[in-house]
């Protein structure tokens, strides 16, 4: 049977003000579901055991999806590696320990591309998974997704709740992180050509080579993954665990092109090569998702159009 097989059902999206939970709203509700359990992190701190314990038994969701992540770019994983490794850790294991103590129906567990080892055949398999070392620039928050994505492994072998992992590929989209600290690449490179731009087009710096290649997916196709997955009966879902992406990826200097074509900026763009590049290629092989029946909608060039017009209506530019 579906997960999503009442539009009244209780459906929990830890994370729902992020990029990707405010995604997954916007997807609920275009669908139809409008019994939405949405708490602030003001109002319940995921961090906290007896207080994620004591609202789940008190709300009890039907259907969780986990988007809650401390999540950031090279720069900010390599310098706090504690904070994403702990913190995350901690998100992931109480809520879904809460959820299957509560017995929810389903739960999705959105866990990241940066899983899997640096140095790993190309496209990503899901059974590369802890097949070799982790990229070190963020190792801390890879190992803390790798554990969420095993308790919820364990969970299902050990006493067959549906709970489910997919590993989304790079992902970018409204209400995106801009911070050039935190960010990762396709905002810091919105924000870094917008603010060139307006500067008279200043000449832009980025950080390496440009050589390494990424595959990038928009929030909004992974929302409508997500759906997708929740309405499939648990007997098509054979796999705990589910890469999500175009299949297809770009060097980080041909995105960059693209980034100042659309921002329209048309100044000098120059590397800085003593920067870390991280992982020399993330490609996933999404076999798996594409063989259920679903690929994305949004191509990149449309979507980074379409983000670079949010950050500008976001900074009060348009």
């Amino acid at each position: 049977m579906s997960a999503l097989n009442n539009s009244q059902t209780r459906i929990w999206v830890p994370g729902h003000r992020g990029m990707v939970g405010s995604a997954i709203v916007r997807a609920l509700r275009g669908a139809g579901f409008d019994n939405l359990l949405l708490v602030s992190r003001d109002e319940l701190d995921l961090t906290r055991q007896a207080d994620v314990e004591a609202w789940v038994a008190e709300h009890r969701p039907q259907i969780v999806v986990l988007a809650a992540a401390r999540v950031g770019g090279i720069a900010a994983n390599a310098a706090h590696p504690v904070e994403f490794l702990v913190e995350n850790a901690l998100i992931e294991i109480n809520v879904i320990r809460s959820c299957a103590e509560a017995g929810v129906d389903r739960l999705l567990f959105l866990g990241s591309s940066c899983i899997y080892p640096r140095e790993c055949p190309q496209p990503v398999r899901e059974s590369y998974l802890l097949t070799g070392p982790l990229e070190p620039t963020n190792e801390g928050y890879a190992i803390a997704k790798i554990a969420g994505v095993r308790l919820c492994q364990y969970y299902r072998r050990q006493y067959g709740y549906e709970m489910l992992s997919i590993m989304p590929t790079n992902l970018y989209g409204p209400g995106d992180n801009y911070d050039l600290e935190s960010a990762h690449v396709l905002p810091a490179l919105i924000r870094k050509f917008e603010e060139a731009r307006v500067a008279g087009n200043a000449p832009v710096t980025l950080w390496g080579s440009g050589r390494p290649r990424r595959e990038f997916l928009h929030a909004d196709d992974l929302a409508d993954a997500c759906l997708f997955l929740l309405r499939q009966p648990i007997e098509r879902l054979t796999h705990e665990l589910y890469n999500v992406g175009w299949g297809r990826d770009l060097p980080i200097a041909e995105l960059a092109l693209l980034v100042q074509e659309l921002v329209g900026h048309r100044g000098e763009i120059h590397w800085d090569t003593d920067r870390p590049d991280g992982t020399p290629r993330k490609l996933l092989d999404v076999s798996r998702l594409q063989e259920l029946g679903w690929t994305p909608r949004i191509p990149l060039r449309e979507g980074i159009a379409r983000t670079i017009e949010d950050y500008r209506r976001e900074t009060g530019r348009k």
